[in-house]
């Protein structure tokens, strides 16, 4: 009896795991977005257009549905669990649709107020965001009875998200320092990948795939990206599309 009584917390764990995972994805998104967002809301006074405010009512949607799936697994409500996720397919899906929604719709206000180069710069960052989350997304759902893979694919395509929100701390300077940044985005993963090791002595390839695919998509990569001829040319072309 004290043996296997001693086995259960260890067994748990890493359900328990995930739940702390997708608490700090949504911590990640709460600090990052508190100066310009989340505080002002708050306090009643919130200065944005609709369109981001709906953004951002999916976006936090979608985290609270995260979670729960996570404190589903994690106390054995497997058929709850199950319900909600044929919910949250569809809910991703409603991520990708506004998340490329609202990117061109702030491209074309930025054109129009005659914020050409800005528009050309912000625009790549959310299109690379669903470039990366959209495939992982529907990789998890496509492993979603193979709950190893699932689960690991759904942490590294919600860490995809976060960029934006650890863009925008102000305390890790000024101009940011990039490899702290990286490292503040992808700690979800970071943390998973440690767990792994202690547990199993080995690192799961999803998470190994997942950082090379965040390190390619991440500000490393979309500097030399937005300052390439081939996207030049082709947000040069949206915005003779949208004038």
């Amino acid at each position: 009896m004290a043996t296997a009584a001693a086995t259960v917390p260890r067994a748990r764990a890493p359900r328990r795991l995930y739940v702390g995972l997708a608490v700090l994805a949504a911590t990640i998104a709460v600090v990052g977005f508190w100066p310009t967002y989340f505080g002002p809301l708050v306090a009643g006074n919130v200065d944005t257009t609709s369109i981001i405010q709906f953004h951002a009512a999916v976006y936090v949607g979608w985290l609270g549905v995260f979670i729960t799936q996570a404190v589903l697994a994690a106390t054995g409500r497997v058929a709850w669990h199950i319900k909600l996720g044929r919910f949250a397919i569809g809910y991703g899906v409603l991520v990708i649709v506004v998340g490329l929604f609202t990117a061109f719709a702030r491209f074309e206000l930025r054109v129009q107020a005659g914020e050409v180069a800005a528009a050309q710069t912000q625009l790549l960052g959310p299109l690379l965001d669903m470039l990366v989350f959209a495939p992982l997304f529907a990789a998890a759902v496509y492993y979603r009875r193979t709950p190893e893979l699932h689960k690991r694919l759904m942490i590294v395509a919600t860490t995809a998200l976060l960029i934006a929100a650890v863009g925008r701390m102000a305390f890790l300077g000024s101009p940011r320092n990039q490899l702290l940044l990286h490292l503040v985005w992808v700690a979800p993963i970071l943390l998973a990948m440690a767990h792994d090791f202690w547990r199993h002595r080995k690192v799961h390839p999803v998470y190994v795939l997942g950082l090379v695919v965040l390190a390619l998509e991440g500000p490393l990569g979309r500097t030399p990206a937005r300052e390439s001829q081939v996207w030049q040319d082709m947000s040069g072309w949206l915005v003779t599309w949208v004038t």
